[in-house]
């Protein structure tokens, strides 16, 4: 219900103890969403070209999720692009408008996350899709464990999901983040685990910086960044190894 548009059954209700609950399945929805995109992708290159088809799987992964973390990528580079204290820089994030760092860093990482699909080879598209899907929202979890959450306000739909996470919650979205990375035929892919965490640690410590910790809006910055140095790590493993 919070991470993505998927309808769930009327007797599920928002409640804040849930919703803490449920980022332990942040990987398992990652799936799902991957799965979603992998499946658009199959089937329209059967009708249009893999291009096309590479649009059409970028477009339901964003409408399945309502730009859920494209959305906190944005206010991301616009909160760190035009603040300059922890205030502004969380009041910019919090507001809903998009600004020039927000608009210009939304544009860049879609036209990398597809230039990127691109060159792999065409059969690995789809696993690649689940796989950097969960891989990326299992970082995003590692930074809500390692970061504190620092938004003040309790009117922060994403604020019980963004903080609490414990050790064994963590593994389970481990378990289900690295899950896919088994399909690929050689254990080589699992060196695209240092980069992608690499890039958190990048993150991480500008979130430090600035703003003491994370907020929900991080952990999608985290995602976004982090699902795109997946596909360009898995690139780099395909030339060079």
């Amino acid at each position: 219900m919070f991470f993505t548009r998927i309808p769930c059954p009327k007797w599920v209700n928002h409640d804040a103890e849930f919703l803490r609950k449920s980022s332990k399945y942040f990987s398992l929805v990652g799936i799902i969403v991957g799965s979603i995109g992998a499946l658009v992708f199959y089937s329209t290159t059967f009708i249009f070209s893999t291009e096309i088809a590479i649009l059409l799987s970028m477009i339901s992964t964003i409408y399945v999720t309502g730009a859920f973390h494209e959305d906190g990528f944005a206010d991301v580079c616009d909160g760190l692009g035009g603040g300059w204290t922890k205030e502004k820089i969380l009041m910019i994030m919090k507001d809903s408008r998009l600004g020039t760092y927000g608009a210009s860093g939304l544009v860049l990482i879609l036209a990398l996350k597809f230039t990127t699909l691109r060159e792999l080879p065409t059969y690995y598209i789809p696993l690649a899709l689940i796989s950097g899907h969960s891989l990326s929202r299992f970082i995003a979890t590692t930074l809500i464990y390692t970061h504190p959450y620092v938004r003040d306000t309790d009117d922060s739909k994403a604020k019980p999901a963004a903080k609490n996470i414990t050790g064994g919650m963590l593994i389970i979205s481990a378990f289900f983040g690295i899950a896919p990375l088994f399909f690929f035929k050689t254990p080589l892919v699992f060196l695209t685990l240092a980069p992608c965490y690499l890039a958190k640690i990048y993150l991480g410590a500008k979130f430090k910086k600035w703003l003491g910790g994370q907020t929900g809006d991080c952990a999608g910055a985290v995602q976004q960044l982090c699902e795109v140095v997946f596909y360009l790590s898995l690139i780099a493993l395909w030339k060079f190894i």
